[in-house]
């Protein structure tokens, strides 16, 4: 970094967390917060992401932002002069790129056609619908407030309003069958997706599934059957135009996540809110830093109010941490990386070690790159802990 110059810095985007939910799903442990009016006055909102933004501007001023994402939480509550307002001062202080692209994502119970347009003319290009599933039994299970037909026709809406529409679902939940997997599947790609997150359902640590499990409740299908229902997802998804370009993302040409894309491919983003994890270069300050935000949103909006920023941490990145970041992010992508790119970000990996691994059939035999092969990629994180032994 100490040698880095404007012109040489990673692409720039800011991801803003908005925490607040309707509910909250039981399979979920992100930085969500039950929904209180008393909570999101959009004034109060407004003025504390204007100064973290602020404060995130003295460390990476250089460079138009070329992505926007809203996660949660559910921005689709927000108001749309929230998001325009955001998305004014971004461009007053950075600018935003002629074509960028800024994606807010939704739930189907909070995306009404009147609020989808409005939150389009606020200048949202890109919608992501949480559907989760197209299954009424499989919604109320995964604590979902929408029915599939709900969810069909707000995905059907996001498609006329946008230029870019998204869904995610969620597979190989308890009792589900590869044959039932797939007839879901079949039924999401018929209304034509441009991009769909598919996810296997994992029990993440302090949420009410992870009691279940526990109690002996609640019991995921085994590994042979997650596996199959994985080269189902493949095959339907790469048959209907949208091959995966990510572990768990597929997309029709041109179609893909270019924020997500470019923070796998070691891009600079903003964390902006409650919870917001970011990656900078600073020029400043010669290295690439890692910021943390409070996670309440009460005390986030305290310290914004006294210092600027809610950050919890701020700190350099050293060398261990940009090759585990570098090698794990970049093995999720289907392309893989460059070896060549790994090496201008400082991480350098064993020879030895590589040609093992493609040996082994777990990387593919392109020795220019580190990509997982279709064989790695099922038990990426057994290639990628090989690779950081």
């Amino acid at each position: 970094m100490s040698t880095a110059s404007p012109a040489s810095l990673p692409p720039l985007g800011v991801y803003v967390h908005w925490p607040f939910c309707a509910a909250i799903c039981p399979y979920c442990d992100f930085n969500v917060h039950l929904l209180r009016n008393s909570q999101t006055d959009p004034a109060d909102w407004l003025r504390a992401y204007r100064r973290e933004l602020a404060h995130a501007q003295s460390l990476r001023p250089q460079g138009r932002v070329e992505t926007v994402f809203f996660g949660g939480g559910t921005p689709s509550l927000m108001s749309p002069d929230l998001v325009g307002g955001i998305l004014s001062a971004i461009e007053e202080m950075w600018g935003l790129a002629a074509e960028a692209e800024i994606t807010l994502e939704a739930n189907p119970m909070s995306a009404p056609e009147t609020h989808l347009k409005a939150l389009r003319a606020a200048g949202v290009t890109r919608l992501s619908l949480g559907v989760q599933a197209f299954d009424d039994g499989a919604l109320k299970f995964l604590g979902r407030t929408h029915s599939a037909q709900d969810a069909r026709v707000a995905f059907e809406a996001a498609q006329r309003i946008f230029p870019r529409a998204s869904f995610d679902l969620i597979y190989a939940r308890p009792n589900q069958t590869p044959d039932a997997w797939a007839s879901e599947l079949s039924a999401a790609l018929a209304l034509t997706p441009q991009h769909m997150s598919l996810y296997q359902l994992t029990i993440e640590a302090d949420t009410p599934f992870y009691k279940h499990q526990a109690a002996g409740k609640l019991i995921l299908p085994d590994e042979d059957a997650s596996a199959d229902m994985y080269e189902i997802t493949q095959s339907l998804c790469a048959s209907a135009g949208l091959p995966a370009y990510e572990i768990s993302n597929h997309a029709a040409e041109g179609h893909a996540c270019r924020h997500n894309v470019a923070s796998w491919q070691g891009g600079d983003y903003l964390g902006i809110g409650p919870g917001a994890h970011g990656r900078v270069s600073c020029l400043e300050k010669g290295a690439r830093l890692s910021s943390v935000a409070h996670r309440s949103p009460s005390e986030w909006l305290a310290q914004v109010e006294t210092d600027g920023h809610g950050w919890a941490e701020l700190h350099p990145l050293d060398g261990e941490s940009v090759e585990m970041e570098a090698v794990l992010l970049g093995l999720r992508l289907v392309e893989g990386v460059g070896l060549d790119a790994l090496a201008e970000r400082g991480v350098h990996l064993e020879a030895a070690r590589l040609a093992d691994l493609r040996a082994a059939g777990l990387l593919s035999a392109d020795t220019s790159r580190l990509q997982a092969s279709p064989e790695g990629r099922l038990v990426l994180d057994h290639l990628s802990g090989r690779l950081l032994a």
